[in-house]
């Protein structure tokens, strides 16, 4: 990491680059600075509030998007309060242990990392879900709770929908997966997500049936499943790939291809990339009764 280190008391500033240098980091340091001539970028800024309060002001807002801590020699709005607000991060209290002062560190860069890693995966999900229609499905009112869908991520966004309202915790699991049982018996207080129970054989979702009996879980089938004990929701998409393990027949692939991509592309380029003639998917426009979306 890359840290600016602001600080008058120069033997404090010295311990403090010292170990920083030695677990790796490039650092700076400056006595008082003078705002036009900080150019570079810097992912950790520690600085003194032994500066005057208008310089701090503008040095946190100069590094808005780095991670200021604060060298305090006391608590006051001038030194803590004030600065917080204006974007620093944390204090820490002169004189303090080094060991603190990493830890504080690497747990802000760490909350940093993890905060752009779920604005990315929320802005990921939200691309995957934008043209996933779930308006008009009822979110699971009750657990343990099984969603009947021939579409994945249509259950995928009702269960996210679901944590976001509920503002609880959800842990995924594919019972696909070779250790799904220890998983799912640990002990958890937030929402199971169970996907692939059409894959277990009788005797599992026996099993799993029991175990889930007073657990918090939705459950997600790609085939009907008449005997499932519990609350069961449906979500059929018509244009829905049936990811299921069923092989699906030739009219019914080019009749989902055709209602999945009749909107997008013209007769003349859908029926080149069914690899048919045009007078052909006609043809079987009329005999799959596929009505022509204008």
């Amino acid at each position: 990491m890359n840290i600016l280190i602001i600080e008058s008391e120069i033997y404090l500033a010295q311990k403090v680059v010292s170990r920083l240098l030695d677990d790796g980091h490039n650092c700076d340091f400056i006595e008082s600075p003078n705002i036009d001539n900080l150019t570079k970028d810097y992912d950790i800024v520690l600085l003194s509030t032994s500066l005057p309060a208008s310089l701090c002001k503008t040095i946190i807002r100069r590094y808005n998007d780095s991670i200021i801590l604060l060298l305090v020699s006391y608590i006051s709005d001038e030194t803590v309060t004030n600065p917080i607000k204006e974007g620093a991060k944390d204090y820490i209290i002169k004189p303090f242990i080094m060991d603190e002062l990493v830890r504080k560190i690497y747990h802000y860069r760490e909350c940093k990392s993890l905060r752009k890693e779920l604005n990315t995966l929320r802005e990921y999900l939200d691309f995957q879900f934008k043209d996933v229609d779930t308006s008009d499905r009822m979110l699971p009112s009750s657990f343990p709770t099984l969603i009947e869908t021939n579409s994945q991520i249509s259950a995928d966004k009702l269960a996210f929908e679901l944590i976001r309202k509920l503002d609880i915790e959800m842990k995924f699991i594919s019972l696909n997966s070779d250790n799904w049982l220890k998983k799912v018996n640990e002990t958890f207080n937030g929402v199971l997500y169970l996907t692939d129970y059409h894959s277990l054989k009788r005797n599992s979702k026996d099993n799993l049936n029991k175990i889930i009996e007073n657990k918090k879980c939705i459950l997600v089938s790609l085939e009907k499943e008449d005997d499932f004990p519990y609350n069961k929701i449906e979500c059929h998409k018509e244009d829905s790939l049936m990811m299921t393990n069923n092989i699906m027949t030739i009219n019914d692939y080019v009749k989902m291809m055709v209602l999945s991509y009749q909107s997008k592309y013209p007769d003349t380029e859908l029926s080149k990339k069914l690899g048919i003639s045009r007078k052909s998917l006609w043809e079987k426009r009329k005999k799959l009764g596929i009505e022509k979306k204008r």
